[in-house]
């Protein structure tokens, strides 16, 4: 990857002290995607990112101006291990350093290492997941870092809300809340479930954005698609609504194949990314300090719940 900054903004919003937000690429392929090129997927974002408008018509806002900072991608592949453990480390860095930090994958594993990062730094997390799949199992395929394990430590070691899932195997149903669950055949039908997820919540959340999550009519280069998902002015409606009533911390997006003959899926990746931040920042000030609210940073007696890395 050589992009100089993100969506070619000018180098003054570009740089690290002055950014309120981090953007980290991984571009990761793991293994069991039905379909190939998720490593491909940040560089195809990114390039789609450089000819998108940047001023959002609905919140009025130019959200660049707040500062992207597009920081090295993490790019660990040899085993799945030393990628989650990289991306945790790369994450954590600049949580500590009072960034709004993003993501954008890859395969659903990387989420792993993010979401581990995040529930460290911040008291009662929930992370909310928005998929077509579960993740659940304990393991498959001999490893616990397989995509199709993606969201189980987080469902033991956070609240984890899941929104949009359609596809699972039966094991998972042990694992899971289904209180917790939003199934995409019951929020077809039912019109609160954006208030009632919402509702599940503690104030501090981490979202997980699988593309898989959306209709396959509107996003079809994703590693393993599934019909009948979510429409994007519902999606961006919950997006909307959940950025105004919770405190999020920080989000992913992961699960772009893109297909060169194709780049539609590309754009409303690098859209929704976009979206994404203007309803975060839409009512801060482009020069008013950002404050992450990161409780360890002044918190001596903050316990990870994993080993604890490296002072940075």
């Amino acid at each position: 990857m050589n992009n100089k900054t993100y969506a070619g903004i000018p180098e003054e919003f570009s740089k690290l002290e002055q950014a309120k937000i981090v953007l980290i690429p991984v571009p990761y392929k793991g293994a069991g995607t039905s379909v190939k090129g998720t490593k491909s997927g940040p560089e195809a974002f990114l390039k789609a990112s450089e000819n998108i408008n940047l001023y959002d018509i609905e919140t009025d806002t130019e959200v660049y101006q707040q500062g992207i900072y597009l920081a090295g991608a993490v790019i660990e592949n040899a085993t799945a291990e030393a990628m989650v453990n990289a991306v945790h480390q790369s994450t954590k860095k600049y949580i500590k350093r009072n960034k709004f930090v993003t993501l954008i994958g890859g395969d659903r594993s990387t989420s792993i290492g993010t979401i581990r990062a995040f529930n460290e730094c911040f008291n009662s997390l929930t992370v909310l997941q928005i998929d077509a799949h579960a993740n659940l199992l304990k393991s498959h395929q001999g490893s616990s870092l397989n995509n199709s394990c993606a969201l189980h430590e987080a469902s033991q070691t956070t609240n984890l809300i899941q929104v949009g899932v359609r596809s699972m195997n039966v094991m998972e149903k042990t694992i899971m809340d289904e209180d917790k669950t939003y199934f995409a055949h019951e929020m077809a039908i039912d019109d609160t479930w954006m208030d009632s997820a919402i509702d599940q919540m503690t104030d501090n959340v981490f979202l997980t954005f699988d593309l898989s999550a959306l209709d396959v009519s509107i996003m079809t280069s994703v590693s393993n698609p599934e019909p009948g998902g979510l429409f994007w002015y519902e999606t961006l409606e919950f997006l909307n609504k959940l950025m105004q009533e919770k405190n999020i911390v920080g989000f992913d997006i992961v699960g772009l194949c893109p297909n060169e003959l194709n780049a539609a899926s590309d754009f409303l990746t690098a859209r929704l990314y976009y979206k994404m931040l203007s309803y975060k920042f839409a009512d801060e000030n482009v020069g008013d300090d950002y404050d992450n609210s990161y409780e360890g940073l002044n918190q001596k007696n903050n316990v990870s719940k994993f080993e604890e890395d490296e002072e940075y």
